[in-house]
């Protein structure tokens, strides 16, 4: 016997037709996989290099060019 359920909530919801006693011991295989998170790196890597004519010392000194702070 199976049945197709969805998740939802990370809970497995089984059609009510599914007739299957409490504390049966099940297996669970994907049918269609989720593709999986992508790193920060995959999704803002196409932005890499896009900047140009920044400060060279932008990194040690972002607050003063974001917030106005005194140099580092």
């Amino acid at each position: 016997m199976s049945y197709k359920g969805t998740v939802r909530n990370g809970t497995v919801i089984l059609p009510p037709d599914a007739d299957i006693p409490e504390g049966t011991e099940v297996e669970v295989t994907p049918i269609h996989e989720t593709p999986t998170t992508k790193s920060f790196h995959e999704r803002y890597a196409r932005f890499a290099g896009m900047a140009k004519d920044l400060p060279a010392d932008l990194a040690e000194n972002h607050d003063h060019y974001l917030h106005g702070h005194p140099r580092k």
